[in-house]
């Protein structure tokens, strides 16, 4: 796919394919968010220590991991549990990652971060959408590859 071809007159207006891209992206942030916000809420409730840098760090790779071990899941109800594990192994890790770290950079921006709190779990959830989801969008549409 070439940069001209991203430009080219309805690439961004398939409605389907933005509804498609954005089921995919709502699953991936649901995994995500278990473990990151499992992740954060363990640490203010315990109020171990650590620096912040460390828990938003370790937040981000149980958010991946969650969304993985998710995405195994729905998929080992279409195929075998070892496909369904590579399938959500192979996944865009570039939208995962935008999305926990675009999550993280909120909470630590609006809260000082490692603090949850009613308010910012919207705007952290909203934003973690939202950043990559042109993203999926382009791989759905310029590749053909899909979450699901």
């Amino acid at each position: 796919m070439t940069a001209t071809s991203l430009a080219r007159p309805g690439f961004w207006q398939r409605t389907p394919l933005w509804g498609r891209a954005s089921k995919n992206t709502a699953w991936c942030l649901l995994g995500c968010s278990i473990g990151d916000f499992g992740t954060i809420a363990f640490f203010q409730a315990t109020g171990i220590p650590w620096p912040t840098l460390a828990i938003m760090s370790l937040a981000i790779v149980n958010g991946l991991l969650t969304s993985i071990a998710l995405e195994t899941f729905i998929l080992s109800r279409q195929m075998v549990l070892k496909t369904a594990f590579r399938t959500a192994i192979g996944m865009s890790f570039i939208s995962m990652i935008a999305m926990e770290v675009v999550m993280n950079s909120v909470d630590v921006l609006l809260t000082g971060g490692a603090k949850l709190t009613w308010w910012v779990l919207p705007i952290m959830l909203l934003a973690g959408f939202l950043a990559p989801l042109p993203y999926n969008y382009w791989r759905l549409a310029a590749l053909g590859k899909s979450c699901h």
